[in-house]
C-alpha cells in the first residue's frame, strides 16, 4: 500500500462486507497492537476505555465533594443566628461549591460520557486524537484536587463563583484566594477546550461508513454542539481571568472604574461564558435522554430532524442571553427588550425536545420503566419547573424584583440539577452494562427516590424564601423575618439528597467493576455502542444503513465479531483509526494513532503546576514547570502528532477496499484539529479586541488607557508578525524537504520553533 500525500481513496460504502475467513494470526495482532500496560506503566495509557472511565469516576468524585460542602451551607441555614462555621469560611465553602459543581463537575462529566461512549457509538475503535484527550483528563484531576485542597488551607477562592469585581481586586482580596481561582480554575479550563477540540474532530471525521450525519446519534449531535459552544464561549472566561490577574499582579485597571475601568466589563465577559454554560452542560444531557427514551419506549424517537435543529438552535440562542444576569446594572432599556425576548425564545426549542420525549413515551409499543426511566420522568419534571422559572425571571420587571433573591438560587438549582444531574445518573444506569457490570435496580430506585424527593424538598421551598425576601450569598439571618420555615424544610432536604448520594454511591463501589461490558443490551437497544466489543473497541468497523444499526440488522454483532467488515485487523501493527469523511461517512485513510506514553502525563504535570506555582507567587517553580511542560509537549509532537507513512498489508481494510495509512492537508485530523484551536485563539482575540472597545467607549480617548499605563505598541506587532510569516516559512521549507526525504528537517524545524517562541512581544 503505497502512502497518498494528496487525495484519499473514498469508495462507495455500498460494497458489501468480505465474507471470507480472515487470517488466524489478525485477531492476535489487534490484541497485541492494544494491549493494555501493565504495573505503573498503565499510567501512560491513552485508550478512551479506559481514560473515558476515569474522566467519569472522577467529576462524581468533584460531585461528592461539592455536595457535601452544600450539605454544609444548608446547616449552616438551617436556623437563624447559626455559627457552625465562621463567615470568612462560609464564603470559601459556598465559592467553592459553586465552582467545583460548574468547572469541575458539570462540564467534565458531559466530556467524559462522550469521551468513553463516542467511539463505540460512533461505530470506531477510538477518537483520532487520544493523547489530547489523556491529557485534558490528567491536568483535570491534578489541578482540580490541588484546588479543592486549598480549602484546607484557607487559600480557597471566597468572592463567589462569579467572582465580581471590585470585591475580587487586590484592594479587597489582597489574599492569594482570588488569584488560586484565576489560575487555578483559569487552566482547568484548558482542559474542557482540549476535549472539546478532540470531540469535534472525532464525531466529524471517525463514524463509521454510511453513518451520514442524517444517520448520526443524536447525543453525538448534543456532544458535537457542546463541543462547539466549549471552543466559543471559554475563551471568554480565560480572557476575563487573564485581565483580571494582570489587574492584581501588575496594577492595570481594567476593572477599576476610579481608574478607567469598569466592573461591568468582568460581567460581560464572564457571563458570555457562564450563560451558555448553563445550556452547555444541558444539550448532552438532552442528548443523553434522547438515547435513552427511544430504548426504553421500544421505538425510535419521534422527529429526529426537529430534535437535531432544537439543539442547535438552543446553542445558536444561548449566546444572546449572557444580560439576564444583568438586568439590574443599568442596561439600556431596547437592550433588555432584545435579551428578554430571547429568554422567551429560546424555551421554544427546548420545549419541542420536551414534547418529542412525551410523544416517544406515548408511541412506543411499551414502556419499561427501570430505573433509567425514572431518572428520566424526574428530569422532565423538575426541568419543566425549572424552565418555566427560566421564563418567568426573563421577564423584565419580575426579574427586577427576584434579582439576588433565594427564587433565584431554586431556579438555578432546579435548571442544572434537573437538567444536567439526573440525566446524568439515568445515563449512569443505562450505559453502565455496556462498559462494565451493570447497577442494582433495587438500589438504583431508593437512589431515585431520595434524590427526586430531596431535591423538591430542598430547593422549591427556596422561591416562597425569595419572594420574603431573603438575599442570596448570605452567612445567617436574624428571626422573625418568616423564613425560618423554608429553611428548616430545605435542610430537611438536602438530608435527603445526602441519603440518596450515599445509596448510589454505594451501589456503584458493590456492583460496578469497569471491563469488557455485556455482548448484548438488556434494554433491546438499537444503537452501534451495544456491539460486542474488546479493549481495542469493535473487533470491526460496522457498515451503518440507518439510525438504529441493531435494530435494523439483529445479526450485526455476530457480523462485526467475525471481522466481517471494515479494518477487521491492524494494516501496520500499531493502533489504527479508520477516518471517513465529514458529511457521508465514505471511508479516506486509515490513521495510525498513538499508543501508550508519557509525554502528555508530563506535559499535564508541568501544565498544572506553572498555573498552580504562580497562583501562590511562586515564580521560580513555575518557570521550572513551564520548562517541564515544554519539554512534555516537544515529545508529544515529535513522536505522536506525524509518523509518517508506514508499511500496511495490501487489502487489509475489508470489502475490496484499499486505502492510504498517511494522508496531508484537510484530508488529515491534525490539520481539522488545528482549525479547532484556530478558532479557539481567534474567539479570545475578538473577547480581547472587545474589552478594549468597551473600555474606550466607556471612557472615552481622553481616560483610555489611563494614566499610568502605556498604549500597545506597535513596533512589537511588527515584529511579531514577522516572526510568525518567517516561522511559516521555515515550517514550509521543512514540509517540501520532507517529501525529498532529506534530512534538512531536522535542521529547519528546531529553528521554525524557535522563531514561534521569539514572535510573541514582551508585556
Amino acid at each position: 500500500m503505497s502512502p497518498d500525500q494528496g487525495a484519499a481513496v473514498a469508495p462507495s460504502t455500498d460494497a458489501l462486507p468480505n465474507p471470507l475467513p480472515r487470517p488466524a494470526d489478525e485477531l492476535g495482532r489487534l490484541r497485541a497492537a492494544w494491549a493494555r500496560p501493565r504495573g505503573w506503566r498503565a499510567l501512560g495509557e491513552i485508550n478512551n476505555n479506559l481514560i473515558g472511565p476515569l474522566f467519569v469516576a472522577t467529576a462524581l468524585l468533584f460531585l461528592t465533594l461539592a455536595g457535601l460542602l452544600g450539605v454544609l451551607i444548608r446547616v449552616q441555614l438551617a436556623m437563624p443566628g447559626l455559627t457552625i462555621i465562621d463567615p470568612a469560611t462560609y464564603n470559601q465553602v459556598f465559592t467553592m461549591h459553586g465552582t467545583v459543581m460548574m468547572f469541575l463537575f458539570a462540564v467534565p462529566a458531559v466530556e467524559a460520557v462522550g469521551i468513553t461512549l463516542l467511539p463505540a457509538m460512533l461505530g470506531a475503535r477510538e477518537m483520532p486524537t487520544p493523547r489530547l484527550g489523556a491529557y485534558a483528563y490528567w491536568i483535570y484531576v491534578i489541578g482540580g484536587l490541588a484546588f479543592f485542597s486549598s480549602l484546607f488551607f484557607g487559600a480557597a477562592p471566597d468572592g463567589g463563583w462569579f467572582m465580581y469585581p471590585p470585591l475580587t481586586s487586590k484592594e479587597h482580596s489582597p489574599g492569594i484566594n482570588t488569584d488560586m481561582y484565576l489560575l487555578g480554575i483559569g487552566f482547568i479550563e484548558i482542559s474542557a477546550i482540549a476535549g472539546a477540540i478532540e470531540l469535534i474532530v472525532g464525531i466529524l471525521r471517525c463514524r463509521a461508513p454510511g453513518m451520514t450525519l442524517g444517520r448520526m446519534p443524536i447525543f453525538a449531535w448534543a456532544m458535537l454542539v457542546f463541543a462547539a459552544m466549549v471552543v466559543f464561549a471559554f475563551p471568554a472566561v480565560i480572557v476575563a481571568s487573564t485581565l483580571l490577574e494582570l489587574e492584581r499582579a501588575f496594577d492595570w485597571p481594567f476593572f477599576l472604574p476610579e481608574r478607567g475601568g469598569d466592573p461591568l466589563l468582568w460581567q460581560h465577559l464572564f457571563w458570555f461564558f457562564g450563560h451558555p454554560e448553563v445550556y452547555v452542560i444541558f444539550l448532552p444531557a438532552a442528548g443523553m435522554v434522547s438515547m435513552i427514551v427511544p430504548a426504553m419506549a421500544g421505538t425510535a424517537l419521534l422527529a429526529h430532524g426537529l430534535v437535531v435543529t432544537a439543539l442547535v438552535g438552543t446553542a445558536f440562542l444561548s449566546f444572546g442571553l449572557w444580560v439576564h444576569h444583568m438586568y439590574t446594572t443599568g442596561i439600556p432599556g431596547l437592550s433588555l427588550a432584545y435579551f428578554s425576548a430571547a429568554g422567551f425564545a429560546v424555551s421554544v426549542p427546548s420545549g419541542l425536545q420536551v414534547f418529542a420525549w412525551i410523544g416517544t413515551f406515548a408511541a412506543g409499543k411499551r414502556v419499561r420503566i427501570a430505573t433509567p426511566t425514572l431518572f428520566v420522568f424526574g428530569f422532565l419534571f423538575i426541568f419543566v419547573l425549572g424552565g418555566l422559572t427560566g421564563v418567568m425571571v426573563s421577564a423584565t420587571p419580575f426579574d427586577w424584583q427576584a434579582h439576588d433573591t433565594y427564587f433565584i438560587v431554586a431556579h438555578l438549582h432546579y435548571v442544572l440539577i434537573g437538567g444536567m444531574v439526573f440525566p446524568l445518573l439515568a445515563a449512569l444506569y443505562y450505559w453502565a452494562p455496556a462498559i462494565g457490570r451493570p447497577l442494582s435496580e433495587r438500589l438504583g430506585r431508593w437512589a431515585f427516590w431520595l434524590l427526586f424527593l430531596g431535591t423538591n424538598l430542598t430547593f422549591f421551598p427556596m422561591h416562597f424564601a425569595g419572594f420574603a425576601g431573603m438575599p442570596r450569598r448570605i452567612y445567617t439571618y436574624p428571626a422573625g423575618m418568616g423564613l425560618e420555615l423554608w429553611n428548616a424544610l430545605s435542610t430537611a432536604g438536602a438530608a435527603m439528597v445526602l441519603a440518596g448520594g450515599v445509596v448510589l454511591l454505594a451501589d456503584i463501589a458493590r456492583n460496578f467493576r469497569p471491563g469488557r461490558g455485556s455482548d448484548r443490551s438488556p434494554w433491546d437497544s438499537g444503537t452501534a455502542e451495544w456491539l460486542p466489543s474488546e479493549d481495542f473497541g469493535l473487533r470491526s468497523i460496522p457498515r451503518i444503513t440507518g439510525r438504529y444499526p441493531l435494530w435494523d440488522n439483529p445479526r450485526l454483532g455476530e457480523e462485526v465479531t467475525a471481522g466481517r467488515h471494515f479494518l477487521p485487523g491492524t494494516l501496520t501493527g500499531r493502533r489504527e483509526a479508520l477516518v471517513t469523511s465529514p458529511a457521508e461517512a465514505l471511508p479516506q485513510y486509515v490513521a495510525v494513532i498513538p499508543g501508550p506514553g508519557f509525554a502528555h502525563l508530563v506535559a499535564a504535570v508541568g501544565t498544572a503546576g506553572f498555573f498552580l506555582s504562580l497562583a501562590v507567587s511562586a515564580v521560580v517553580p513555575a518557570a521550572g514547570f513551564g520548562l517541564v511542560a515544554l519539554a512534555g509537549f516537544l515529545r508529544w509532537l515529535w513522536t505522536g502528532t506525524d509518523l509518517g507513512p508506514l508499511p500496511a498489508r495490501r487489502d487489509g481494510v475489508g470489502a475490496g477496499l484499499e486505502l492510504p495509512n498517511y494522508v496531508t492537508g484537510p484530508l488529515s485530523t491534525s490539520w481539522w484539529a488545528m482549525v479547532c484551536l484556530m478558532l479557539v485563539s481567534g474567539t479570545a482575540y475578538a473577547c480581547q479586541m472587545g474589552s478594549y472597545l468597551f473600555l474606550w467607549l466607556v471612557n472615552g480617548d481622553a481616560m483610555w488607557p489611563p494614566a499610568g499605563m502605556a498604549a500597545p505598541q506597535g513596533g512589537f506587532g511588527a515584529a511579531a508578525l514577522a516572526g510568525y510569516l518567517a516561522s511559516g516559512g521555515v515550517v514550509m521549507l521543512a514540509s517540501r524537504a520532507l517529501r525529498r526525504r532529506d534530512a534538512l528537517p531536522g535542521l529547519l524545524l528546531p529553528v521554525a520553533l524557535l522563531l514561534l517562541a521569539g514572535a510573541s512581544p514582551p508585556t
